[in-house]
């Protein structure tokens, strides 16, 4: 298989629109969860730590919050069909673009510097353009 034939296969996996997530955000992403032939809806919220591939159709980031005084991540797939929505709460200066050292920290060292941004923007998808096709011109004969 020609790799053009996979970046159309991959493509078309692709969410139309997608929240741009950096790390240090604080986000919620809610994902569907299959409970026998049920599905329900649950939100993990935390501070994204790491970020891969952003324009591939593999796009991940990986969220850290602590429950119960114990660490917890998990990595996303983006363009997952599971993954309904991610919305971004809070956004930190950082200068890295994986956060692991956050891990072996807690309490005020963990903290990060916020920054200010307008958040409606951020969380607001792309709508999607509607191309109408030029209707064709009917010529009529005298």
């Amino acid at each position: 298989m020609s790799f053009s034939i996979l970046k159309k296969i991959g493509d078309a996996q692709k969410k139309n629109a997608v929240v741009d997530v950096r790390s240090g955000d604080t986000v919620k992403v809610t994902q569907k969860i299959k409970e026998g032939n049920k599905f329900r809806s649950q939100v993990f919220e935390g501070v994204v730590i790491r970020t891969d591939r952003k324009d591939s159709h593999t796009a991940r980031i990986t969220v850290r919050k602590i429950a119960s005084g114990v660490g917890v991540e998990k990595s996303f797939l983006i363009h997952s069909p599971l993954v309904e929505k991610i919305e971004v709460t809070k956004r930190a200066k950082v200068r890295r673009k994986n956060l692991t050292y956050l891990r072996e920290r807690s309490g005020k060292s963990a903290r990060l510097t916020g920054k200010d941004f307008d958040r409606a923007a951020v969380n607001e998808l792309p709508k999607e353009e509607v191309v109408e096709a030029p209707a064709e011109e009917v010529k009529e004969e005298a």
